[in-house]
């Protein structure tokens, strides 16, 4: 029984080891609350797989040209946006909820939050950082290989409760999602960088995915309100 036992929690450490179980581990831990609307959660899944095929797809069949720093440049901004972005959200929330009742039991749930935040954008940056090098190194390679899953993977998690923010108020992970996915796209409209893609598919490109991601946000808050009874500005209590 014991052999049996050990032979288990070795395997289990094993199977750790895989990207996507180690994104489940580190960015679908037990305080978040699993999702209520599974149409919703199928939406979000899809539109995370369908965006990464995309936008590979763009850069290497329509442009025809994939640069791996620019896809490194983009996923960098991204992560900027995400540390300014969430937070203000936040805050900006956290005062309107500040009027209906108490923030000290939300407290927890907002450490646990940023602690995701920080774990995924350490992770995107530190593949970020160490991709180049893959190219000349190939030890590198391996690690290099299994952060990209770890990412990839971890994108899809934190897409269902954006960092864990659904433990804090059911509505927050949408309007963050909305909001983020917008202001990463004003770098490329601000400068007209269209990838090489001409001006109506270079627009739909850039604009395509925080029009669908709002619009996949505008259906959750919906059926939140109406199967739950949740709105945005409602305490979470």
């Amino acid at each position: 029984m014991a052999g049996g036992r050990r032979g288990g929690g070795i395997r289990s450490r094993v199977r750790l080891l895989w990207p996507w179980r180690a994104a489940r581990r580190v960015f679908q831990p037990g305080w978040i609350p699993p999702a209520d609307d599974p149409l919703v959660e199928r939406l979000k899944r899809l539109r995370v797989l369908a965006g990464m095929a995309v936008t590979t797809g763009v850069y290497t069949f329509v442009a025809r040209d994939f640069d791996g720093r620019e896809v490194l440049e983009n996923l960098a901004v991204a992560c900027l946006v995400l540390l300014v972005v969430a937070p203000l959200t936040v805050g900006v929330m956290l005062a309107v909820w500040r009027r209906r009742g108490p923030l000290r039991p939300l407290v927890p749930a907002l450490i646990g939050s940023l602690q995701r935040l920080l774990y995924f954008v350490g992770s995107a940056v530190l593949a970020m950082l160490l991709l180049p090098a893959a190219w000349q190194l190939l030890f590198f390679a391996p690690l290099v290989l299994w952060l990209l899953w770890f990412v990839c993977a971890a994108a899809v998690r934190v897409n269902s409760n954006f960092f864990g923010t659904a433990a804090v108020h059911r509505a927050l992970p949408p309007v963050l999602a909305s909001v983020t996915s917008w202001l990463t796209a004003v770098p490329d409209l601000v400068t007209g960088d269209l990838h090489g893609l001409g001006l109506t598919l270079g627009v739909v490109f850039i604009l395509g995915a925080p029009v669908l991601v709002t619009c996949i946000a505008l259906l959750e808050m919906q059926r939140l309100r109406r199967h739950q009874g949740i709105r945005l500005r409602d305490h979470p209590a």
